[in-house]
């Protein structure tokens, strides 16, 4: 049975708290899009990068980050409502497996939530949010790229940008900007080790 939509008031951890303790199972991308409403970029943005943030096996940042290419350049775009392939919206995940990805995470976020809260409003609104789009669409490409721990800084930039929108909280908008700084800085320093990267994954897509 699919997931209703989660009353809107329901805090983003007690939302991910109440996906993963559902009776069903399974539960697919698109029923986990249903739930969060009319919060449904910014929210999956934040559930599909924050995972990067923990030990995952080898190509898991690469299948987290394809989405998020996906959902960002709709942001900027401005679309209102979001739209992903039937392949992806079909997609189903474990339940069990989506409550355990978080549960290391869910403490630290509510610790988060109680400080945080709607201010510098001014940061959001039609060119805010497609900024924050473009910054997320260009580290998600960053995400799925082989890089060893090259991961962490995008998606941590990724999820504090989702955050604050889910939050409108202006300060975490400020503090994932900085992180997008630091993590241009980052990559520009390792830019011969990005490089070979993209090769690799160019090579690897043309013998496929």
């Amino acid at each position: 049975m699919p997931d209703r939509e989660f009353p809107q008031h329901l805090s983003l951890s007690a939302h991910i708290r109440a996906l993963g303790d559902q009776a069903a199972e399974k539960v697919t991308l698109g029923e986990i899009i249903d739930s969060f409403g009319r919060r449904a970029f910014a929210a999956l943005m934040f559930v599909l990068a924050m995972p990067n943030l923990l030990p995952l096996p080898p190509g898991s940042s690469t299948i987290l980050g394809a989405p998020l290419l996906l959902i960002s350049p709709q942001m900027v775009i401005g679309f209102q409502t979001l739209w992903l392939p039937r392949f992806l919206d079909d997609r189903q995940m474990s339940r069990a497996e989506l409550a355990q990805a978080f549960s290391k995470l869910l403490p630290w976020l509510e610790r988060i939530e109680r400080v945080s809260g709607p201010r510098l409003m001014f940061m959001f609104g039609p060119v805010g949010d497609r900024l924050i789009g473009l910054i997320c669409t260009l580290l998600s490409f960053v995400l799925i790229l082989p890089i060893p721990l090259g991961n962490l800084l995008p998606a941590l930039t990724i999820a504090v940008l989702a955050f604050s929108m889910v939050q409108r909280d202006g300060l975490l908008a400020l503090a994932g900007y900085a992180l997008a700084a630091t993590s241009a800085a980052v990559l520009f320093l390792s830019a011969g080790v990005v490089m070979a990267a993209v090769h690799h994954l160019v090579g690897w897509f043309g013998g496929a």
